[in-house]
């Protein structure tokens, strides 16, 4: 929060959504609420459907998040409000971050490197645009959709691969965000096999015929690396028919991006 009340550039709301929290949350926003403005969600709905309850309560032109374990350096709105202004074809930067790791900075490693503009193939790999870091036009929600509140974890991996297929992500090459990680609470650590969600978006996309012909073969050639990795592993566990799922379903793809399942096997993407 102080962060953000810190930014150089001034001219912003403040929308703060809390999902349901069970700490003092409240109390410790008691100072700052004549400058923004609390939604209380009940029943810790998620943190789509906390962004998107965000964003549908915006009413600015362009949207920024703040996840609770970041914050932004001072400049951080004003340089990407300054690159939209040089750039007015711009729908979504997004700036280089610090990383901090129980109280250490740590390096990015090669492959997490951010590339700028067409990132779609990139991004299938992995997840390459942090919401902390990113600005978005909020016109562009209209276009590609909203947060998917059905998917508990990669969520953010689904809008950008979602944006990234028909617009260009920038990146501002300097690090005006501080990412803290090594948290026990950190949604990535609340799931076990990441990739089942990363499938199940690059499988939501395949199925929207949005991408191009060319963008469809990269999301099926990375779903194949995807689905092979965790079917494998599956089997490895011992989970023999959700193993047999994933290394069976680049295989399930008809011609026109539609997977043939029967129920059963399609409950593994529903879980």
């Amino acid at each position: 929060m102080v962060s953000v009340l810190n930014q150089g550039f001034k001219d912003f709301e403040i929308i703060v959504v809390d999902d349901g929290s069970t700490d003092n949350t409240h109390e410790a926003l008691s100072e700052y609420m004549s400058a923004i403005q609390y939604i209380r969600q009940r029943g810790n709905m998620g943190v789509s459907a906390a962004r998107n309850r965000g964003i549908k309560s915006s009413v600015s032109p362009w949207i920024a998040f703040l996840d609770s374990d970041d914050y932004w350096l001072k400049e951080k709105l004003s340089v990407q409000i300054e690159f939209i202004d040089q750039n007015p074809n711009t729908v979504a930067c997004q700036t280089e971050e610090i990383w901090i790791k129980n109280g250490r900075r740590v390096n990015p490693k090669r492959r997490h490197k951010k590339p700028s503009g067409n990132i779609f193939a990139q991004s299938l790999k992995l997840c390459l645009v942090s919401p902390s870091s990113v600005i978005i036009k909020r016109s562009l929600f209209e276009d590609v959709g909203l947060f998917d509140e059905t998917l508990p974890a990669a969520e953010d991996f689904d809008l950008w691969l979602r944006i990234s297929c028909r617009y260009p992500i920038y990146l501002i090459d300097k690090g005006l965000v501080v990412k803290e990680g090594g948290h026990e609470d950190q949604l990535s650590r609340q799931f076990s096999g990441m990739d089942r969600f990363r499938i199940k978006a690059i499988v939501k996309l395949i199925e929207s015929g949005i991408p191009s012909q060319d963008q469809t073969s990269q999301a099926m050639e990375e779903l194949s690396i995807k689905c092979k990795i965790y079917g494998e592993g599956c089997v490895k566990r011992g989970k023999i028919q959700e193993g047999g799922f994933y290394l069976s379903l680049p295989q399930r793809l008809n011609s026109n991006g539609e997977i043939l399942l029967n129920g059963t096997m399609h409950s593994f993407l529903e879980e």
